[in-house]
């Protein structure tokens, strides 16, 4: 996967560390998208994840 990782990022002109911050920030955008906008104010600093099942989709 670091390979693909490596070859992604080569191919959009970016270093592996600024790709992985683009994947990040899309990331966070398609959460925000989902959820709301994650507001730190209220929000423990220690979220257990929500799992999914795939066929749960």
């Amino acid at each position: 996967m670091l390979d693909k990782l490596h070859y992604v990022a080569g191919f959009e002109g970016r270093s592996v560390n600024s790709q992985v911050l683009v994947l990040i920030r899309h990331c966070i955008a398609r959460f925000e998208k989902q959820y709301g906008e994650i507001d730190f104010t209220d929000t423990p600093t220690q979220v257990a994840p929500r799992r999914e099942k795939k066929n749960d989709k």
